[in-house]
């Protein structure tokens, strides 16, 4: 395979090269047992197939390199990785801080099997300065829809459901070493909806972090080489050249706020996100929408950001 060259210092610049993997084989066939995975609703894997196939043209289409991890998979792990109902969200998986991946550490053991085969390929794709397995030896559950890396300086980083304070304390030197010199970290409420950070905001280009407004009253924790205080994270946003929409509008968490940036200017978004959201604010305003129908995938509980692990910005 042609060599990754990792490098994301943002959330919003042209996306180059980004890791998916496809959706199970295997069905949800029904609520009941929708419910006790912690999905949506029941899920019929072939539309999510064509869900996914249709989300990776239109990143293709757009220029980016798409890389498709279960297609490098070792053949003793394929059968089952085929099987992990869940394996479609890949971003959980790994973090590129600058040009350092960090691995995350699955939330649930359901989900374990996943990170395992992706850092064992991840192995063989970089070097050990670029990635080390060993980095989460310490790490207990980080699950990167957690993480967001606003710019050079700064990572966002909450401490919920799937992700805990211990694994930030663990990883903080290893981001710092990667080039950054501040972590925020909030802790926001541990339910379904909320689940990940990237299901209450999202950066929406440069200078814009969309969120919903029950947000503004939750503190954020600053965390340094210089030591640690506490500020509103309104003011911890707009510090690091954010304005902030807060928003009532979120009627359905994936589709509404769990985009993605293809460049500066262009979201890839879900036919069914709530346009009016993306409308609401004098910085959206001429940016380009490509929509993509992901509503099968959606049923699972996770949106296009989700289910992408940029490898590369410009």
């Amino acid at each position: 395979m042609e060599k990754i060259h990792p490098n994301c210092w943002n959330e919003h610049g042209e996306l180059k090269t980004v890791m998916v993997c496809p959706p199970s084989s295997v069905d949800v066939p029904d609520q009941r047992t929708a419910d006790y995975v912690g999905w949506e609703k029941p899920v019929n894997q072939e539309k999510a197939k064509e869900n996914h196939e249709e989300m990776m043209r239109a990143m293709e289409d757009a220029g980016v390199k798409v890389i498709d991890y279960s297609k490098h998979l070792k053949d003793e792990v394929k059968d089952l990785n085929q099987q992990l109902i869940n394996r479609v969200f890949v971003r959980d998986l790994a973090c590129v801080y600058g040009k350092t991946v960090i691995p995350g550490d699955a939330g649930t053991t359901m989900r374990a099997p996943e990170y395992i085969h992706s850092h064992e390929l991840f192995q063989s794709w970089f070097d050990e300065m670029t990635f080390c397995i060993q980095d989460n030896n310490r790490v207990k559950a980080l699950e990167n829809g957690d993480v967001f890396v606003l710019n050079r300086d700064t990572v966002f980083i909450n401490t919920g459901l799937r992700s805990s304070i211990e694994s930030i304390e663990a990883l903080k030197g290893k981001i710092f070493q990667a080039g950054f010199t501040e972590i925020g970290i909030i802790d926001l409420p541990r339910t379904g909806e909320t689940m990940h950070l990237d299901m209450n905001c999202n950066v929406a280009g440069e200078n814009l972090l969309i969120a919903k407004s029950y947000m503004r009253l939750f503190p954020v924790q600053i965390v340094s080489d210089n030591g640690g205080r506490y500020v509103m994270m309104e003011e911890f946003i707009k510090r690091h050249g954010f304005d902030v929409l807060w928003t009532d509008e979120v009627k359905h968490t994936v589709a509404d706020i769990n985009f993605l940036n293809l460049d500066p200017e262009t979201l890839l978004i879900s036919t069914k996100a709530n346009k009016k959201i993306l409308n609401d604010h004098p910085f959206l305003k001429g940016k380009k929408l490509v929509e993509v129908d992901v509503s099968e995938l959606e049923k699972g509980g996770g949106g296009i950001r989700c289910m992408t692990l940029p490898f590369e910005r410009g």
